[in-house]
């Protein structure tokens, strides 16, 4: 679809509640892939969901992990998705076949990871009260540096835009600049709150756009700066933040942050209800507030990469916020116009002539032109697909997933796994040993596992995501009790009727 048409006119924000997409089991995170066509869910119940996101369906379901899933990362061609759960592993899944490729097992709980931007062989681990690990593909993995100052492990690290750097934060304040190749401190500065008490580092997220990125900080205030900027102060510098974003009236604290496609607009998930603040980053003014149901708590928030499209996670629920769809119908005729009530027409005497006898003929009227040829052939680039280095798209990039149709009465003797190459149907006469043998499952690949050992790593450790389910409803087997489907004392099916009903 051209991205053109789509153009809103100066207004990329979403404005209501637009559904929701309900998983079965409990949904606990979200990310889309790089062009928002999938989006895929992690789930209590530890099994990874892709939604097709442009039919709001089901497109794979992965049983990934056997505990709750924490974390999840597609990488930039979107055939493979890194996930992280709550029992201290991390594995990168297949999505065509949903086969896993590599698993991690490490010794405390990983709180976040994340794919390399440009690499798809190295990615980066964010261990609970332990400095951050870079790991590649074959299990060699690297300690990110910590300040030589600090002893706090409360660690949060992000690569920026491209990957060349990472970010990293600590519980007092203090963010690190590393070069993601020689893990060498680039530049390093120090978040306070007023002029001496410093302020921990909950988590830094980079946008698409620009060289823009936000630091969530634990006094409340949502902190903007320009990576050039860090860079040029060096190290102990002093930025001062382009942006500080707060609620003013309410002193909320955030869950989960993040920008915009475009870099223009930053979303703030609030911890205490289900509620999404939309900030305009240039100005720094609050322009809307999106609220869900009362009582619900929030789990996580992403944008679309390139529409004005925010999915939040909360209640097991996925709820899609969206802008208000309205229909111009004039809009498929220049000279169409809309009356508000009936108006007597006036018809000229000439309308409805072949020819216009009275028609009075200018000096400098153009010529009729000819024919002119169309290319339908070539694609252009759309650029907010494309990075600024980038001249053309990955051909090896995954969009969408092919999906079997269902046949609910199917005609006696139908195979759809017994079509062959040249032809023939499954009505043909075959042996029972070749049938058996066309029939039967591909062989599974072996998944290599690693063992990722981390010195003075803390073993005791409980994922905070487990620990605060002790106020939830109880989970059996991996599956809710309150029913099939849907979380017990919630509402989501409601609200997701009363939008498709248009009240």
């Amino acid at each position: 679809m051209n991205l053109d048409l789509l153009e809103s006119f100066g207004q990329n924000y979403p404005e209501e509640f637009d559904g929701a997409l309900d998983c079965i089991s409990m949904a606990v995170t979200c990310t889309f892939n790089k062009r928002g066509t999938l989006l895929a869910v992690g789930c209590n119940d530890g099994r990874i969901v892709v939604w097709d996101f442009l039919t709001r369906g089901i497109a794979k379901i992965i049983s990934a992990h056997v505990h709750p899933v924490c974390s999840l990362c597609w990488s930039r061609s979107g055939h493979t998705i890194l996930s992280a759960s709550t029992d201290n592993t991390v594995a990168i899944w297949e999505v065509l076949t949903g086969e896993c490729n590599q698993r991690y097992r490490f010794p405390s709980p990983i709180l976040k990871v994340q794919f390399h931007p440009r690499k798809a062989d190295t990615f980066l681990v964010c261990p609970m009260r332990h400095s951050a690990v870079l790991v590649e593909l074959e299990g060699n993995h690297k300690l990110l540096p910590l300040d030589e100052d600090e002893s706090d492990l409360n660690i949060t690290a992000s690569f920026d835009r491209r990957g060349q750097y990472i970010y990293t934060g600590n519980g007092r304040g203090r963010i690190l600049v590393l070069d993601a190749t020689s893990l060498e401190v680039r530049a390093s500065f120090r978040i306070t709150q007023g002029t001496t008490s410093t302020t921990a580092v909950r988590s830094i997220d980079f946008a698409r756009r620009g060289d823009h990125f936000l630091v969530n900080s634990a006094d409340r205030i949502i902190r903007v700066y320009d990576a050039k900027e860090i860079l040029a102060c060096g190290k102990d510098g002093d930025p001062e933040p382009m942006q500080r974003l707060q609620d003013l009236v309410n002193k909320t604290t955030w869950k989960k942050c993040c920008f915009s496609g475009d870099g223009e607009y930053i979303c703030a998930g609030s911890a205490r209800q289900h509620a999404l603040y939309v900030w305009e980053r240039s100005i720094g003014n609050l322009v809307k507030i999106l609220h869900g149901t009362k009582g619900e708590l929030l789990l996580d928030v992403v944008w679309h990469p390139v529409r004005p499209i925010i999915a939040s996670v909360s209640s097991g629920v996925v709820s899609i916020w969206a802008q208000n769809q309205v229909e111009n119908w004039s809009a498929f005729a220049p000279d169409f116009k809309e009356l508000d009530e009936n108006v007597e027409y006036e018809e000229r005497e000439s309308e409805f002539d072949l020819a216009d006898e009275d028609k009075s003929i200018t000096q400098n009227e153009r010529e009729v032109e000819d024919d002119l040829e169309v290319d339908v052939t070539t694609v252009q680039p759309i650029s907010a697909y494309y990075s600024s280095d980038e001249e053309k798209d990955d051909e090896d990039i995954l969009l969408y997933l092919p999906i079997a149709p269902e046949v609910e009465e199917p005609e006696d003797g139908w195979n759809p796994s017994a079509e062959l190459e040249d032809g023939t149907t499954s009505g043909t006469k075959r042996s029972s040993h070749q049938d058996q043998k066309e029939n039967s499952s591909p062989k599974k690949k072996r998944t290599k596992s690693y063992e990722i050992s981390l010195a003075n790593a803390p073993t005791d450790e409980v994922h905070p995501l487990v620990s605060s389910k002790k106020d939830k409803p109880a989970v059996a087997g991996g599956k809710k009790v309150a029913g099939p489907g849907r979380p017990r004392n919630s509402d989501s099916g409601k609200r997701f009727e009363r939008s498709r009903s248009g009240k």
